[in-house]
C-alpha cells in the first residue's frame, strides 16, 4: 500500500509539474508572440501561391522581420492554422509582433494592384498592356481572344493573378454586361444580335474619345443604317488596312488614309460595304455599347472630326462637305509640325 500511495505521489506530482511547466511555456509563448517585432521600417512581403508557413517563417526571419522562423512555425501550429495562409503582397508594420503578422497574412489583408485598359483599344493593344505588365503573372492564353470580346475597365488584383485569369475576368464582364444592357434596348434598333451591338459600339467608340459625342455619333449611326446609307467611318478603313495600328509612310512618320486604301474594300472599308463591319473594330466600353442600345432622336446623318477632340455635326451633304474640308487642311498641318518636330 504505501508503494502504491508513493506511486501515486509521484504521478500528481508530475502531472502538476507538467502542467506548471506547460502554464509557464504557454504565458512564455504569449508574451514572445506579442513581443515587439525587430524590423524598424514598413515592409512589403510576398506570399506566392502555394507557399506554406515553413517557407514563410523562414523568409520572414531572415529579412529581420521576425526572431524566431521555429517559434511562429510552433505558434502556427498550436493554434491550428497552418493551412490558412494567404497568398498575395503584403503590408509589415514597423515593429509588428508575430501575431500581429500572422493576424495580417491569415486575414489576407494583401495589397491590392490594379491595371487600366483603355475603351478603344484593339484586342492585340488590350493584350500587349496585360503581357507587359509587371505584376502579373503567368503565360498569355494561346487561343486567340477575339476582338471586341473584353470590357475594357480598371481592373483591380492581388499579386498573384495570372494574365489568363484576368482576360477570362475581362471576357465575362463584356458578357456579363450585354446580358444585362441587351433586354433594356430601344425598339426597332437596326441591330439584332449582342455581337451586332458590340460592333457598331466599336465604330462609335473608335469615332469619338468624348463621353458627351457618344450618344450623339451613335444616334447619327443608327440613323444612317435605318435610312440604309452605309456608315462611312475612317476608323473602319484602318482596320481594314492595319487592323487598327495607327499608319505610318515609308519614313516612319505618321500620315493619313490614302485615297487607294478608302477605295480598296475589305470586311470593314464601311465606305465600300453596306451595313456593319464583319468584326469589331475595337473593345468598346460600357458607354458606347450603352449608347447604340439606347440612342438619342437626331437628325444629324453627317459628322467629322473638328481638331479640338470634338466633332461638327451636318444634317445635308453640303454642309458636311465643308466640314470634311476644314478638317483635312486642320490635318495635314498637324502631320507637318509633327513631322517638323521630329526632325
Amino acid at each position: 500500500m504505501k508503494f502504491i500511495r508513493a506511486l501515486l505521489s509521484l504521478i500528481v506530482a508530475v502531472v502538476i509539474l507538467t502542467a506548471a511547466v506547460a502554464g509557464a511555456g504557454w504565458i512564455w509563448l504569449g508574451n514572445e508572440v506579442a513581443k515587439d517585432g525587430p524590423s524598424s521600417a514598413e515592409t512589403l512581403f510576398v506570399v506566392e501561391p502555394g507557399e506554406g508557413f515553413s517557407s514563410v517563417s523562414t523568409r520572414l526571419e531572415q529579412d529581420g522581420v521576425i526572431r524566431s522562423a521555429w517559434l511562429l512555425r510552433l505558434k502556427v501550429r498550436i493554434d491550428g492554422t497552418e493551412g490558412a495562409l494567404k497568398s498575395g503582397e503584403f503590408v509589415i508594420e514597423p515593429q509588428a509582433s508575430m501575431g500581429e503578422i500572422l493576424e495580417t497574412l491569415i486575414e489576407g489583408k494583401a495589397v491590392m494592384h490594379k491595371i487600366t485598359l483603355p475603351e478603344g483599344r484593339t484586342t492585340a493593344q488590350l493584350l500587349r498592356l496585360i503581357e507587359a505588365d509587371p505584376v502579373l503573372i503567368g503565360p498569355m492564353p494561346e487561343l486567340p481572344v477575339a476582338e471586341g470580346s473584353l470590357l475594357p475597365d480598371t481592373y483591380l488584383y492581388h499579386r498573384g493573378m495570372t494574365r489568363a485569369k484576368l482576360i477570362a475576368q475581362m471576357a465575362k464582364a463584356q458578357d456579363d454586361l450585354l446580358a444585362e444592357l441587351w433586354p433594356m434596348r430601344q425598339d426597332g434598333l437596326p441591330i439584332s444580335t449582342p455581337q451586332e451591338a458590340v460592333i457598331l459600339a466599336s465604330v462609335v467608340e473608335k469615332e469619338t474619345g468624348r463621353a458627351d459625342e457618344r450618344p450623339e455619333v451613335a444616334a447619327l449611326f443608327v440613323t444612317r443604317m435605318k435610312r440604309g446609307m452605309r456608315l462611312e467611318s475612317d476608323p473602319t478603313i484602318i482596320y481594314g488596312v492595319s487592323q487598327g495600328e495607327p499608319l505610318y509612310n515609308k519614313a516612319g512618320k505618321r500620315r493619313t488614309l490614302l485615297r487607294s486604301e478608302i477605295d480598296r474594300k475589305t470586311d470593314w472599308n464601311t465606305y465600300q460595304i453596306d451595313g456593319l463591319p464583319k468584326t469589331p473594330i475595337c473593345n468598346p466600353g460600357r458607354d458606347a455599347i450603352a449608347a447604340v442600345l439606347n440612342p438619342p432622336e437626331t437628325e444629324y446623318i453627317f459628322f467629322v472630326a473638328d481638331g479640338k477632340g470634338g466633332h461638327l455635326f451636318a444634317k445635308t451633304l453640303a454642309e458636311h462637305n465643308r466640314n470634311v474640308a476644314a478638317y483635312r487642311k486642320y490635318e495635314r498641318g498637324e502631320i507637318a509640325r509633327e513631322r517638323a518636330t521630329d526632325e
